[in-house]
């Protein structure tokens, strides 16, 4: 168990080294002795202690009082005050600091013990409140981003399907074919995307509860990535070429497959490609890059789309975040939590390079385990 740690501040050096000997012989640590009002604030700023011992009457024209009132700007270290004034002026002047305690000199050995212990003890219980009030925080924001984010995302989906069945109904066989077959796209695109979304928020909900699956198996991953770029792109309707490139080093190819999870690897490389398509400029090729060697395997997709701003870096990996430059490209901001979790789970590692306007450069690095295909 760690020893909490303790700043004594007192001018008077017999009392202060008795403080001490008493504190160490209970177990604390003390980390200094300050015997002025700005050596304490000083030293409460460098040790960030667990608890302050604070002598009202000290040397300099800053008393404790004082000193304590700038401490509980700089940090939440519980104040105890110890003085031999007890009168109501001094009182009242003590509690506008919100102390954790007042012992009046002399005090026994066992009184300061028991009230160090008390006002350790409600720190804590604060700090867990604090911690609590903070979870909740963050629990209310994401849910209200998760709400506008699904009820953004299914609106317009919903008002497609709605819009092309009514115009089916309505017109059956007088539509043209080209114009009917387009109707039908729309609603197949909608439902996919509706689907998709779906997906995506038991992804993390699965994740978040820590119940995403890690099956790896031997697979070839080669033929893995040319089937998920057929589903991301057909051939025939390229939104932007995507050139794929495979490259095994220092392994044979015979007899070995890697062995990974086939659905959360669905996950990272869909996401990113899909990603990398979307937000570039229509006809700019994608580069997809996979490079397998015996320790790992490294995948890299680079585009020369809209880019991320510098801002948006630090948050890009974070549940429904969305790069300020998006405007109004659809998405729900859960892809990018989801690679990392996914990637996370096998172990790897995802980095981004990008700059705005430019384009963005996401390499997976998967650490490496060779099963042989056919065991």
């Amino acid at each position: 168990m760690l020893q909490s740690r303790i700043l004594i501040v007192e001018d008077e050096s017999i009392i202060a080294l008795d403080i001490k000997t008493s504190l160490l012989d209970a177990g604390y640590e003390v980390v200094a002795i300050a015997v002025s009002g700005e050596d304490a604030i000083a030293f409460a700023a460098e040790y960030e202690p667990d608890l302050i011992l604070m002598d009202i009457r000290l040397r300099g024209a800053m008393d404790g009082i004082e000193a304590a009132s700038e401490i509980v700007k700089l940090c939440r270290a519980p104040i105890i005050f110890l003085t031999a004034h007890a009168d109501k002026y001094t009182l009242d002047r003590a509690k506008l600091t919100g102390p954790f305690g007042y012992l009046i000199k002399p005090f026994e050995d066992h009184n300061l013990i028991t009230t160090i212990e008390i006002a350790l003890a409600r720190a804590q219980a604060e700090a867990a409140v604090r911690e609590s009030l903070r979870q909740q925080q963050t629990f209310n924001e994401v849910r209200s981003r998760f709400l506008a984010v699904v009820s953004h995302e299914f609106r317009n989906p919903l008002n497609s399907i709605l819009f092309s069945s009514e115009l089916l109904e309505r017109y059956g066989n007088a539509i043209e074919p080209d114009r009917r077959d387009l109707y039908f796209r729309r609603i197949h695109g909608a439902v996919h995307r509706m689907n998709q979304l779906l997906d995506d928020v038991l992804i993390m909900g699965e994740a978040d509860a820590g119940k995403l699956d890690y099956k790896p198996a031997a697979m070839d991953l080669k033929q893995f990535c040319q089937e998920l770029l057929s589903e991301i792109q057909p051939e025939e309707t390229p939104i932007c070429p995507v050139e794929f490139t495979y490259q095994i080093v220092g392994m044979s190819t015979s007899d070995m497959h890697p062995s990974l999870d086939r659905k959360l690897l669905n996950h990272i490389l869909g996401n990113l490609l899909s990603n990398a398509v979307k937000y570039s400029t229509p006809g700019k090729p994608v580069l997809f890059q996979v490079r397998v060697s015996e320790q790992e395997i490294l995948f890299k997709i680079q585009d020369q789309g809209i880019g991320i701003p510098e801002a948006d870096l630090a948050l890009l990996f974070s549940d429904f975040h969305r790069a300020s430059n998006v405007k109004a490209i659809p998405g729900t901001g859960l892809g990018l939590s989801i690679v990392k979790q996914c990637v996370e789970i096998h172990g790897g590692t995802v980095e981004v390079d990008s700059i705005e306007n430019q384009g963005s450069t996401f390499r997976v690095k998967l650490p490496i385990q060779s099963i042989p295909a056919y065991a």
